[in-house]
């Protein structure tokens, strides 16, 4: 297991893991759900060898941060907004490139309506956008009761979410084995379980981005690029299109053979695809 988060810090009371890597012009890498800054550790090394120091993060209630015991506290993609901000003094950036994935999205559309002026580019990868989530059996898992879920016999919740995460890939079985495991242990366990649906799928409610979809226009100030896995069933290419029209001046880049979890199956890819358009810019 390799994870990229290898330091603590206290932003708002909670325990965030993070990571500084390499050297020169500032990236911060969001994660999305159900993954963590992991899905990060084979894009970080190349930015690095690129000239890049990259940061990185895990959301909070999210992979190796904190998984708070109180349910009112804000795991949404707006309240990890606010953990963004505090990471980000910690940091001393007061400029940077933002590249985000997944629900990740959510926070970068949200950071950067509000503070374009603090981004050098923005590169959205298979992220959530407008209402495209969650998905019809996300929403009927809900529907279903999510302490119910929570509860689940770990084998039985083990394995469906094994199989939920390996439909992440346009070739289910090219899926690192490694890397499943690690993805299912994070939301798996008497931590892992109940988290997951209290700190990430009680929070898939497309109002933190259908409130600031009227401003998407905004970002189009700065340089964005949107890649996007050509077989991605979670967020599928109708909506890269539509959140493409959306930011004006923003480009698209498809990856073929690739599924939702582009920094997972295609890392060579998505890395270079953020160090060009980066370098163009």
């Amino acid at each position: 297991m390799t994870h990229v988060v290898d330091r603590h810090a206290l932003i708002d009371g909670y325990r965030i893991a993070y990571g500084v890597h390499g050297a020169g012009e500032p990236v911060v890498l969001v994660h999305g759900t159900p993954s963590s800054s992991y899905i990060w550790r084979n894009v970080v090394p190349r930015l690095v060898d690129a000239g890049y120091r990259a940061h990185v993060f895990d959301l909070l209630g999210y992979g190796l941060s904190e998984r708070p015991w109180d349910t009112a506290v804000d795991t949404s993609i707006t309240g990890n907004v606010a953990i963004l901000d505090g990471l980000l003094d910690l940091w001393g950036l007061d400029s940077f490139h933002l590249v985000a994935h997944d629900i990740g999205g959510g926070v970068a559309q949200r950071f950067g309506v509000r503070s374009i002026e603090r981004l050098r580019t923005l590169t959205l990868i298979d992220v959530v956008s407008f209402d495209t989530y969650p998905s019809e059996r996300t929403r009927q898992q809900m529907a279903d009761g999510l302490e119910v879920l929570a509860k689940r016999p770990d084998d039985e919740h083990r394995e469906h979410f094994r199989e939920w995460l390996l439909s992440t890939h346009s070739e289910p079985a090219n899926f690192d084995p490694e890397a499943l495991r690690v993805y299912v242990d994070l939301i798996s366990g008497p931590i892992g379980q109940p988290s997951l649906f209290q700190h990430q799928v009680a929070h898939y409610d497309p109002a933190h981005t259908m409130e600031i979809s009227d401003r998407l226009h905004t970002l189009g100030q700065v340089p964005v690029q949107l890649i996007w896995g050509a077989d991605d069933t979670w967020q599928v290419i109708d909506h890269a299109h539509r959140l493409r029209r959306a930011i004006p001046g923003s480009a698209l880049h498809v990856i073929d053979d690739c599924g939702h979890f582009a920094p997972e199956e295609r890392p060579a890819e998505v890395a270079a695809g953020i160090c060009r358009f980066i370098a163009q810019h």
